[in-house]
């Protein structure tokens, strides 16, 4: 009995080392992948794409400077990494090719700077030209309306609407949701014709979230009384900031004597500021933006509610909102399956595209991706050879245990 229980022992020895063999290979591979996903260790978010919503409600020549904070904001979040593709910018457009601008075809966010001469300028955000050759709008002019704005939040839009002016997000996307303009208590004007409550937008949320079209949203809004818009919000894991409170002003930052109106606003002026001194893999959070507002800087004051929002501020990036940066994950390759068929059998037996359903907004599909591919196989193939010593061993020590019971058992025979 003491040769079965020796078998028996060694067998499942051997079995151990091949799973440890293959589970040390495993983590070798997720702690290099791991190593600088910063959102793993301290932001917490669980998002895997970026979004943007950018709205100027107003319109005309003096409201110039409105359209100036979009635009600052537009340019932002695109240097930070979301693309085009995902960004929804709603304006006017009519202040870069206005009879009355000095500087036809541009738009610019300061009264200096020494890009203003030709409409160049690599000095920043205040001598750049916001509005450029490389400016993607998807509802101008009249087009800017609430029910276009609540029909993008919502996903409601009609089947002639095309995918680039779709909010094509999903339960994995940080929604980024930025509003210049007009207003006063718990109101936005839009294009001085409507309005749109704090009520609407609230609503707009909720069904944002039913939907789960969103897993986190960053709402700033740059208006007289801005808080009060997000002063109804019920709905979670939404961040929410604003320029002024209850019966107080939101004022521009300055004046321009060539244009003759002021070029934006001093609470986005200073948020831009400050983006601009991060980059794409920045660690600054939201926390360290909210303790730039200044009341004398603003001559208002700003506002934050975080009441639905489920994580600290102090952990929460700048980038889980306005950047691109986004989580990869590395998949171990599964086993071939049956072979595809060929292009005549394809052909053959392939039955009619079923009719697309345009009452229903498609959601982009998430691919893996799969950084750095040679490593991934040099370390998937140490994980082979791993595997391959530990079952030569496992054979090995059971030919020695063979050869040690033939022996024994002759050993016994020849006894007298």
């Amino acid at each position: 009995m003491r040769l079965p229980i020796s078998l028996l022992s060694l067998s499942l020895l051997c079995l151990s080392s091949i799973i440890s063999a293959q589970q040390s290979a495993e983590e070798q591979i997720t702690s290099f992948f791991n190593a600088n996903t910063k959102s793993d260790t301290t932001s917490g978010s669980g998002h895997t794409n970026n979004w943007a919503v950018l709205v100027c409600a107003s319109r005309y020549w003096f409201n110039y400077r409105h359209m100036a904070n979009a635009l600052g904001m537009y340019r932002t979040v695109k240097r930070l990494g979301i693309p085009d593709s995902n960004i929804i910018l709603m304006l006017s457009d009519d202040a870069a090719c206005n009879t009355r601008n000095k500087f036809p075809g541009c738009v610019f966010a300061s009264a200096h700077g020494p890009g203003r001469a030709t409409g160049k300028g690599g000095g920043g955000q205040d001598s750049l030209d916001l509005y450029g050759d490389n400016i993607e709008v998807d509802y101008r002019g009249y087009e800017v309306t609430v029910e276009n704005f609540l029909r993008v939040l919502t996903g409601r839009v009609p089947p002639s609407v095309p995918r680039s002016k779709r909010l094509l997000s999903n339960d994995r996307s940080n929604v980024f949701i930025y509003m210049t303009g007009h207003g006063g208590n718990e109101f936005l004007k839009f294009q001085d014709d409507e309005e749109i409550s704090a009520f609407d937008i609230a609503d707009a949320l909720e069904q944002m979230w039913q939907k789960k079209r969103y897993s986190e949203v960053l709402f700033m809004i740059d208006t007289c009384q801005a808080n009060t818009m997000f002063s109804k919000f019920y709905s979670p894991n939404i961040l929410a900031t604003g320029s002024s409170e209850m019966d107080e002003k939101s004022y521009s930052f300055e004046n321009d004597n060539d244009l003759g109106v002021a070029v934006i606003d001093s609470y986005t002026h200073y948020v831009l500021k400050f983006m601009e001194g991060i980059n794409k893999t920045s660690q600054m959070t939201m926390q360290d933006l909210f303790n730039t507002y200044s009341f004398d800087k603003f001559h208002s004051t700003a506002g934050v509610r975080s009441d639905l929002f489920n994580r600290p501020l102090d952990k929460t990036y700048i980038t889980d909102f306005l950047g691109g940066v986004s989580q990869a994950e590395v998949l171990i390759p599964l086993p071939p399956s049956d072979p595809p068929l060929e292009p005549e059998s394809q052909h053959e037996y392939s039955a009619a595209p079923a009719p697309h359903d345009f009452n229903t907004t498609s959601e982009p599909k998430e691919e893996e991706v799969s950084l750095f591919p040679e490593l991934a196989t040099h370390l998937l193939d140490d994980a082979e050879k791993s595997t391959l010593r530990a079952w030569t061993s496992t054979a090995v020590l059971l030919g020695l245990v063979g050869w040690v019971a033939a022996r024994r058992s002759a050993s016994a025979k020849a006894s007298p």
